[in-house]
């Protein structure tokens, strides 16, 4: 989608012109949506005061624009109450909003997205005594990566019922606090977990960093340095303190450089450092699953880690810059496991000065670093952890296996056009790292070991070219929609639609062999034909209930060419039909 202020803009005008007013419903559902009312209570005395809760549900990845000021075609999600006497309503109460970083429009916008509530609070009159219909008026634009749309959602009905004998007892939900101006251009109710005091904050911070130690992705570099202070206590209580010291503050490095990102994002961008922002970034959460398979291989010792001289301390340094940099990469690692600790830390630091967000940020380095302060100030507490031995191979295998869970979690996460790839690279990659370790020795030749291990890292990386480099969106397609396509069609505009599936390995040569080609996309674009993508993963999905009740179709890969008259899709359902397609697009006339 190159413009999507345009298409929203042409989606208002389309529903201006559409004289067809949904009716009323006490929940509303769309593809994408469903809004739900809930009363505070069940009736409500006159000269009373209650609330309506307006609940959201988005399917995952679709989100409503927040704010009226960054919203394309000023969009954002509106709520308008109904102006029903004798009862009146205020301005609505929005949650917070979230920064959510659209490509098409290269910018951050804020959205809400999930589940998110918001509230209508109303008063009623002194001598009122009746039924009211409220109708709640929903407007905004539902928006995901590709797509846009503009549902009509009409109104929202529910029954207000005002009795002078009401009990207005223990009400169904609590009236958040609120500000007066909110992004969505109501009020903005106040996030509870920026209102903890400092002393709480800050032992929140301590015990987030504690429990960091005890995340799975951290384990692989504990037995490193357990064994690296027992080396040191041997020498002697200084060499120990002195080295515990480096590791922690290579733990306190970490923390500090996120301390100081999120002073620069206030000082430069006016905004906060979003704790799980990287997690939105599909580079980022690749690299990290596949670092988790890789400390997985190690946790079942298919390749071991060779510790170099400034670590093992052999050398002249002494190993303080290996030790401080231990200590940055356990830190490093703790991030994929820590996400609900971490996010809970940095909630309270976001909304303070710089002064207390950055004492926070570091108060969760500081908690890290406590087990191996104590181990280094009190070195008598080493010849009391457990001694090696058949448990603790155990330990590091189970700790493999948590690993590749977590790796597949986070594979889950990857945009779905990659997914795949980035798995099939997953299994290239164990691949690659079990020749690095497992084809050579210790005493294999160091002219062999380097030719093994070059193939293996040319393997690797030929792989990963050829899988994980980003695609070149040459098609613009659209979610499938069939009220879409009957309204290209009686505008004469011909529509292509490609039914495909996630797990369709079919449908991805397809991709490959027709959709990939720079000549047949051109003349899509050229030529003015509706793409649309009709994903049937799922049994639920649109796409797969037309497939099944309307085309009559089997399965995928099938693609279907409408022709703007015709009655019947012209259709092809094997893998090589690129030049019988070209040929058609090259017959239609120029858009």
């Amino acid at each position: 989608m190159r413009d999507k202020a345009a298409v929203i803009l042409c989606l208002v005008l389309i529903s201006a012109f559409d004289g067809s007013a949904a009716p009323p419903n006490s929940v509303i559902k769309t593809g994408v949506v469903t809004i739900s009312v809930e009363q505070q209570y069940e009736a409500v005395l006159p000269g009373g005061e209650s609330a309506l809760a307006i609940h959201f549900e988005l399917e995952k990845d679709w989100h409503f624009y927040a704010s009226a000021e960054t919203a394309p075609g000023g969009m954002n999600l509106k709520i308008k109450p109904p102006a029903e006497k004798p009862v009146n309503f205020s301005e609505p109460i929005f949650p917070p909003s979230h920064l959510y970083f659209d490509k098409s429009l290269n910018k951050k916008l804020e959205v809400f997205s999930d589940r998110f509530i918001v509230y209508l609070p109303f008063s009623v009159g002194q001598s009122a005594d009746t039924k009211v219909t409220a109708k709640i008026g929903i407007e905004g634009a539902v928006c995901s990566d590709i797509q846009c749309r503009m549902p009509n959602f009409g109104y929202l009905s529910v029954e207000l019922k005002i009795d002078k004998n009401a009990i207005m007892g223990e009400p169904k939900f609590v009236l958040p606090e609120a500000v007066e101006t909110g992004a969505a251009g109501g009020r903005l109710f106040l996030d509870e977990r920026l209102s903890y005091p400092i002393w709480f904050a800050l032992g929140l911070a301590l015990i987030a960093g504690l429990s960091l130690n005890i995340m799975p992705c951290v384990w692989p570099v504990l037995p490193l340095v357990v064994l690296r202070l027992v080396g040191q206590a041997k020498k002697g209580k200084g060499k120990t303190i002195t080295m515990g010291l480096a590791f922690c503050v290579g733990i306190l490095l970490f923390f500090a450089s996120l301390a100081a990102a999120n002073i620069v994002l206030q000082l430069l961008y006016g905004t906060a450092l979003q704790w799980g922002d990287q997690f939105r970034n599909p580079v980022f959460v690749t690299i990290m699953a596949l670092l988790m398979v890789v400390l997985a291989l190690f946790m079942f010792d298919v390749f071991t880690i060779t510790l170099p001289a400034s670590v093992t301390g052999k050398s002249s340094g002494q190993g303080y810059v290996g030790t401080v940099g231990m200590g940055f990469l356990a830190a490093i690692l703790s991030t994929p496991c820590s996400f609900g600790i971490l996010a809970a830390a940095f909630a309270w630091a976001q909304g303070q000065p710089l002064l207390p967000a950055t004492v926070a940020i570091m108060f969760i380095g500081v908690g890290m670093s406590v087990p191996y302060l104590i181990l280094t100030l009190i070195p008598g507490l080493l010849e009391k952890l457990p001694r090696p031995g058949r448990w603790m191979e155990l330990f590091k295998q189970t700790v493999g296996f948590i690993l590749l869970g977590i790796a597949a979690w986070m594979i889950t996460v990857v945009p779905q056009a990659k997914r795949a790839e980035v798995l099939y690279f997953a299994v290239v990659l164990a691949f690659c790292v079990w020749m690095w370790g497992g084809w050579v020795s210790y005493n294999t030749k160091a002219l062999r070991k380097w030719f093994v291990r070059l193939i293996a890292v040319a393997l690797a990386v030929v792989a990963g070219w050829g899988l994980l480099k980003p695609a070149e969106k040459l098609i613009d397609w659209q979610g499938y929609d069939g009220a879409l396509i009957d309204s290209a069609l009686s505008q004469n505009r011909p529509v292509l639609v490609k039914f495909t599936a996630d797990w369709c390995l079919s449908c991805k040569t397809v991709d490959k062999w027709v959709y990939s080609r720079k000549d047949i996309a051109s003349l899509i674009k050229k030529k003015g034909v509706l793409a649309i993508k009709a994903d049937t993963t799922a049994k639920d999905y649109p796409a797969t209930q037309a497939l099944k009740n309307i085309y009559k179709e089997p399965g995928v890969p099938v693609s279907m060419y409408f022709t703007p008259g015709e009655t019947e899709p012209l259709r092809w359902r094997d893998k090589r039909f690129g030049d019988e397609l070209k040929a058609l697009l090259e017959e239609l006339p120029s858009q």
